[in-house]
């Protein structure tokens, strides 16, 4: 079989079990299952498929067309024009997060030498972005998940930061000391009853652990508010990834906490569906 004809009738294959993006997603898959670029697949569309390339394609788009994510299958994922490899403790990254690092930088303000640290860590996708857009800062990241951990040190390894950057096992603060510039996280933030109607490509393949938020998706966000006070530097900032219509509940905990002025600036701090998903709180100390 041609490569084209393959790509053709897996990407029928991948439409017909619901995918959004069947064609481009069949395309990723046998580049992988070739190990050629995109441009070498263009320029020879109509080569032979062997047997072993044909079989090992067939099993790719089989896992696809089951609702595994492409970015799992492939074992990585690009986030901020970084790549990063993902394993089973960890959520896979996805654009929304990088407005997370957007609003961080925007605080930043050119400044070099900050202490930064991200809970709940994952991948490491956060803090491996903000160290190596500030060359000079350096961080501290947490996860109770070790299995977390070892993916984020081999992505800090991979990008070049993990001089910079020091792992943690803890539960939020639990095993931390000292006080930050910046403090960044991601927590978990849908409401428990919610995690069985996400996208099989979410609940059947995301930690649940890095979902489940409790009862209405603010439990992690009331612990991390009650002591990031006293692991913030004066005039230090929290910022948190929030779910869709958290902001008005996170910003009152954060006002409850200490923090001044807690904001959401759709204009800097929206996903791509301009929904709000950064909250930032400054502690005057």
């Amino acid at each position: 079989m041609l490569r084209e004809q393959a790509l053709r009738q897996a990407t029928r294959t991948l439409e017909a079990a619901g995918i959004d993006t069947p064609a481009l997603d069949a395309r990723l898959l046998l580049q992988q299952a070739l190990g050629v670029s995109h441009a070498s697949l263009i320029a020879s569309a109509q080569a032979e498929m062997n047997p072993s390339q044909l079989n090992a394609f067939n099993t790719l788009i089989t896992r696809r067309a089951a609702r595994e994510p492409v970015s799992r299958i492939l074992g990585s994922r690009e986030f901020h024009g970084l790549n990063f490899t993902l394993a089973p403790d960890t959520l896979d990254p996805r654009a929304d997060t990088e407005t997370l690092v957007t609003a961080a930088l925007t605080l930043a303000g050119g400044q070099q030498a900050l202490r930064i640290l991200d809970l709940g860590t994952g991948s490491g996708a956060i803090i491996v972005s903000l160290l190596h857009a500030l060359p000079s800062a350096e961080g501290t990241a947490t996860d109770i998940s070790q299995g977390a951990l070892d993916a984020a040190r081999a992505n800090a390894i991979m990008n070049g930061v993990s001089d910079r950057l020091e792992l943690v096992q803890s539960d939020w603060f639990a095993q931390l000391h000292g006080k930050f510039d910046l403090i960044v996280s991601n927590p978990p933030y849908i409401p428990d009853q919610q995690v069985e109607n996400l996208s099989p490509e979410v609940r059947l393949h995301d930690p649940h652990l890095a979902l489940k938020g409790g009862p209405d998706g603010l439990a992690a966000y009331r612990v991390i508010t009650q002591a990031a006070p006293a692991h913030l530097k004066p005039s230090g900032h929290m910022l948190f990834e929030i779910g869709q219509g958290q902001e008005r509940d996170v910003a009152a905990l954060l006002a409850a906490s200490g923090f001044t002025n807690p904001t959401a600036m759709p204009s800097q701090q929206a996903d791509l569906a301009g929904i709000i998903r950064v909250i930032v709180g400054r502690f005057p100390g």
